[in-house]
């Protein structure tokens, strides 16, 4: 059995193995450039905590942890291009480092790569944990379509939002899971279970970037802190402003997400102010604290023994008290 900090060490000695770099360079370098950035590498670490669950043998199943990986800052790159985000794990984006081109490109290719480390071992599941990704992949587009449809409304609600963070965000790590599982011949009420675990790890995770965004640090937090708010996202902070405000703390919202010509540093200085007035830090806490919960009850009802969840139980508390 591996513990959560050696299963960390596996995934960091698999990236470190690996060559990224091939030619043309103005393709592979950014490639490169954004897999040794590191961050936390949770999915990978999830998928092969998952394949252990059910008895499976971790050191064949890394090439979907990379895959899984890979596929994950496929999605980074062609979202600060989208977002416009200067920083990512505290050093430049692509886009900012080289060009949107590249970014696109670059990108695209990362997505073709995630299949080929998918595809490089055989297995008697290979069809099911392809479509598994499949729909994961889809599933993260649609996500990413839906939170770019949210900046030009200004009545989104709490359901709209869930359902939208769970697909862009939850739903990865949900499928990281289930391909871990899958990996292992798991029997299918335990990798229903697993993505009842990664669906609302996954939640508590998104809203804590929401809170993250507004209330953290940047030299921690890896990227610009309320960047949220100058880019008109209706997050969970938003939403439960909204929900918690006076009629006239609603009505400067609504205008100052409107308002195009606000200067963007008094923007989020005002919105900032009403957080804190109606307690939105609080209320978002609470939420991330609820699907905590739910994801340890999830996991709770796997018919396995207690020493094989105890990585996804460890993981459950660095996410907690996560800073970045």
């Amino acid at each position: 059995m591996y513990s959560t900090s050696q299963l960390l060490t596996i995934v960091k000695d698999l990236f470190d193995q690996e060559s990224f770099l091939s030619e043309p360079q103005g393709l592979y370098a950014p490639i490169d450039y954004t897999l040794r950035l590191g961050g936390k590498r949770i999915r990978p670490v999830l998928l092969l905590a998952a394949n252990q669950l059910f008895g499976g043998d971790v050191s064949q199943s890394g090439h979907a942890a990379v895959a899984i990986e890979v596929f994950h800052n496929f999605t980074l790159l062609h979202d600060d291009l989208m977002d416009r985000s200067p920083l990512r794990r505290g050093q430049p984006t692509v886009y900012r480092k080289w060009n949107e081109n590249t970014a696109i490109l670059s990108g695209d290719t990362m997505f073709a790569l995630a299949w080929r480390y998918l595809l490089s071992q055989p297995h008697p599941n290979i069809q099911t944990i392809l479509q598994c990704f499949c729909d994961t992949a889809i599933g993260v587009c649609e996500g990413q379509q839906m939170d770019m449809d949210f900046e030009q409304r200004g009545d989104v609600t709490e359901t709209e939002y869930i359902e939208m963070i769970r697909l862009k965000t939850a739903v990865l790590l949900s499928g990281a899971l289930r391909i871990g599982a899958m990996l292992a011949n798991a029997p299918e009420p335990g990798v229903n279970a697993l993505d009842q675990y990664g669906t609302h790890l996954g939640l508590a995770f998104q809203l804590q970037d929401d809170l993250l965004d507004a209330y953290g640090d940047v030299t921690t937090f890896g990227k610009q802190t309320r960047q949220d708010i100058r880019d008109n996202k209706k997050t969970m902070m938003y939403i439960a402003a909204m929900r918690q405000a006076s009629i006239q703390q609603q009505q400067r919202l609504t205008e100052l997400y409107a308002d195009a010509s606000i200067d963007p540093e008094s923007k989020v200085s005002e919105v900032m102010a009403i957080y804190d007035a109606v307690g939105v830090r609080t209320a978002v806490e609470n939420m991330i604290q609820e699907h905590f919960e739910q994801a340890s009850r999830a996991l709770d009802a796997i018919d396995e023994p207690s020493d094989r969840k105890q990585p996804l139980v460890e993981i459950m508390r660095m996410l907690l008290n996560r800073k970045s």
